[in-house]
C-alpha cells in the first residue's frame, strides 16, 4: 500500500508560481506512474501531467503544457508540480496519484489507471 501526500498549495495572484509536493511512503516501484489531476468547483476531475518514475518521460494537458512542469526525487519519493504563470482558472483541488505502468496518452489521463491518491491540495489564483 501506499501513501500519497500533497503539500504547496495557497492562494496567488494571476501570474504568479507555485511549486506542489507529493511524498510518497510505503511500498513503491521503479517502473510506477506519478501524476497530478485537479478538480475545479462544480467541475470533473481532469488529468495535468505524468511521469514515470524514472524521470524520462511525461505527458501533460495541453491548458498546462509550457507552464507547468512535473519532476520526481526518487531518493525523497517525492514528485513535484512547478506552477508558473498561473490563471485563475487553475483554481482547483490538486491531487497527486500513482499508477502501475506507462502507456499511450489516453491511458494516461484517464483515473482509473491510477491506484493511490493523495487527499488533495488547494490552490487558488486571484485575478
Amino acid at each position: 500500500q501506499v501513501q500519497l501526500v500533497e503539500s504547496g498549495g495557497g492562494l496567488v495572484q494571476a501570474g504568479g508560481s507555485l511549486r506542489l509536493s507529493c511524498a510518497a511512503s510505503g511500498r513503491t516501484f521503479s517502473s510506477a506512474v506519478m501524476a497530478w489531476f485537479r478538480q475545479a468547483p462544480g467541475k470533473e476531475r481532469e488529468f495535468v501531467a505524468t511521469i514515470h518514475w524514472n524521470g524520462v518521460f511525461t505527458y501533460y494537458a495541453d491548458s498546462v503544457k509550457g507552464r507547468f512542469a512535473i519532476s520526481t526525487e526518487n531518493a525523497k519519493k517525492t514528485t513535484y508540480l512547478q506552477m508558473n504563470s498561473l490563471k485563475p482558472e487553475d483554481t482547483a483541488v490538486y491531487y497527486c496519484a500513482k499508477g502501475g505502468t506507462w502507456g499511450t496518452s489516453w491511458y494516461l489521463t484517464q483515473e482509473a489507471h491510477y491506484d493511490s491518491w493523495g487527499q488533495g491540495t488547494q490552490v487558488t489564483v486571484s485575478s
